[in-house]
This record gives C-alpha cells, sequence and structure tokens, in this order.
C-alpha cells in the first residue's frame, strides 16, 4: 500500500492476483519477506523453464536438509546446555555458538526452502542470508543477515526518519528506533527490546568512531569481535527472561573451567554431532560457491551432484521421521 502510495508500483486492480500475492505459500509462515514490489510482474508474467525448476528443487533439498539434518543438530546440544541452571565457561560458550548455529541453518533453510519452491512456480525471491558470520563489522553483519528484514526496515522506516542525511545525532536516533522496532518485531519481550537496543549500540559506536578504529586492525581480529558481539546477542535472543540472560552471559566470562560432569550434556556429545558441527561450521562460510567456481559446470559433475541431492532428500526425510526433536524456533518470532 505504502508503495502504491509513493507510486512505485501500479495499483493491483484484479482479485485473482492480489490474492495469488497475499496467500503465496512458499513465503507465507517462514522465509524472506517478499514485498508486492519485487513479484509484481512475475504475478501477471512469469515462466518457469526446466533449468529454473531443476535450480529449485535443488535449492530446496538443500534448505531441507539443513533444517532436518544440521539446524536440528545444533539446536538440541543448544536446549540441553540452555536448559541448565549452573554451567561452566566451556559448555555456555558451547551452548551459544551451537545456538548459533541453529538459528543460522533454521532460518536460512526456509529460505533455501521459499526461494526454492518460488523459482519451481517461476518467481524469483530475493536472497536473504549472505553467510553473515564472515562479517568483521556488526554493520556488515545486518548487510548479511535477514536481508529482507533490514531492507524492508531500511525502505519504510529509516529513510523516511531522513536515514543519515539530517545530521549526525539524527542519525543515531534513527539507528536506535531502527533496531528498537527490530527488537519489538520479534516479540514483545524485555530480551527482544534489549537485544535490539543493543546493536542499535554497536551501530551508533560503529558510524561515530569505533567503525574506523576496526579498520586500523588485522581483520582476524574484527572479525572475532564481529563474532563475540553477535554471540552474546544471540544470548539475549534464547533465553526466556533477562535474569536468565544475564546469568548466562557471567557464564560465559566467568572463565569456571570446572564441572563438566554435566550427564544431560555430555550425552549430547557423538559421532554425528561432531560431524554435523563440522558441516555447519564449514556450511556457515562461502566453502561451496568457491568450489562451485573453481570446478565450473560439467555435465558429469552435474549429474553426480544431483543423484547426491536425491540420497540426500531421502536420507534427510527418513532421518525426519524418526527423529523426536524437530523444533519450528521461526514460529516464535
Amino acid at each position: 500500500v505504502i508503495d502504491v502510495y509513493w507510486r512505485k508500483v501500479p495499483v493491483q486492480r484484479s482479485l485473482p492476483d492480489l490474492a495469488l500475492y497475499i496467500m503465496l505459500f512458499p513465503q507465507l509462515i517462514a522465509g524472506p519477506i517478499v514485498r508486492y514490489i519485487d513479484v509484481e510482474r512475475e504475478i501477471s508474467q512469469r515462466k518457469a523453464d526446466p533449468v529454473m525448476i531443476h535450480d529449485g528443487i535443488s535449492r530446496f533439498i538443500v534448505g531441507f536438509a539443513k533444517k532436518i539434518l544440521l539446524a536440528n543438530s545444533m539446536g538440541y546440544v543448544a536446549d540441553a546446555v540452555f536448559a541448565q541452571q549452573s554451567i561452566n565457561t566451556a559448555y555456555a560458550w558451547l551452548g551459544v555458538i551451537c545456538y548459533a548455529l541453529q538459528i543460522y541453518m533454521d532460518f536460512s533453510s526456509y529460505s533455501d526452502m521459499a526461494i526454492g519452491m518460488g523459482k519451481m512456480f517461476g518467481f524469483r525471491f530475493l536472497e536473504n542470508f549472505d553467510y553473515p558470520y564472515i562479517a568483521r563489522s556488526i554493520r556488515e553483519f545486518w548487510r548479511r543477515w535477514h536481508i529482507s528484514l533490514s531492507t524492508w526496515f531500511r525502505d519504510y522506516v529509516y529513510i523516511p526518519l531522513g536515514g543519515s542525511r539530517c545530521g549526525r545525532w539524527k542519525t543515531y536516533r534513527n539507528q536506535i528506533i531502527i533496531f528498537l522496532l527490530t527488537g519489538f518485531w520479534h516479540g514483545a519481550s524485555w530480551n527482544f527490546v534489549i537485544w535490539g537496543l543493543y546493536y542499535g549500540i554497536f551501530l551508533v559506536l560503529e558510524r561515530a568512531f569505533l567503525g574506523k578504529w576496526l579498520e586500523r586492525l588485522p581483520s582476524w581480529i574484527r572479525h572475532v569481535y564481529t563474532l563475540v558481539v553477535v554471540l552474546v546477542g544471540w544470548v539475549f535472543f534464547r533465553c526466556e527472561t533477562l535474569p536468565q540472560a544475564m546469568s548466562y552471559i557471567g557464564s560465559m566470562f566467568s572463565f569456571d573451567f570446572t564441572n563438566f560432569n554435566m550427564i544431560s550434556i555430555l550425552r549430547c556429545f557423538n559421532r554425528e554431532f561432531y560431524l554435523m558441527l563440522a558441516i555447519s561450521l564449514i556450511g556457515s562460510c562461502p566453502v561451496v560457491p568457491r568450489l562451485k567456481s573453481l570446478t565450473g559446470r560439467s555435465q558429469t559433475l552435474g549429474l553426480m551432484t544431483d543423484v547426491l541431492l536425491l540420497l540426500l532428500f531421502f536420507y534427510s526425510v527418513c532421518y525426519m521421521m524418526g527423529a523426536d526433536f524437530n523444533p519450528f524456533i521461526y514460529f516464535r518470532f
């Protein structure tokens, strides 16, 4: 409606076409935020050719496997750690790292499945994640994380407020407002409000002076800084109450390396967990795209990839049927 008011897109006068957009099931519950302006032409004119359908099926299978095999495996360990009343520093960092991998694999898998299903029907949804854990600043992290949400707030709130064109202090104010609203977007809880304010403060600091300091530092230090800030932020996102979050953060920085005999956590450590942890860590980096660029596209390699994807889909379905842990954490937000 706002885009129509701004005359960025024409009025949709066809009720079936409008209903198609509103009820477009690939992205209705989860996945990227698909604005009408992004699919307006494809609603009336689209073509799903064999290549596009093939890419869509492949993307869906990858997303499905990420959710069932990786996100659920990381979530199982994260839940075991966060359920403890008191933990040592090592377990605290393990739990939040597993949750960070879970939420990334979970959210990005829904986006992969939505984008894949969209391609099967001739829609080209925008990408929603761009390997956010390789970021070297909080500003870069939010350019890579949940891109459709960031651009939505940028276009409909930040820019109408004046963006960064109205002086330094009003720019800081606008950034704080954006991330407070981002917190409220995810839930009516103090933890989400503080999570949004937490990121807003870091973005203001990076714009004010911290960003210039970071540019002088080696790349790996900037990466560590970003990961630490993001991981601490995920604690507020994961914990149910503020006291629980503060207690957990205290455990992360208490440097207590005793009491490793927590059976509920130790029983999670098996070969499957270590394998899924390694794949999740590799999958959170742009390793596969770089391998594709090096190997190129050959018919034999493409056929092998298709066979592997079909086997992966079959294995993921069997794994899901035999598992009793399959949380839909996106529904909470």
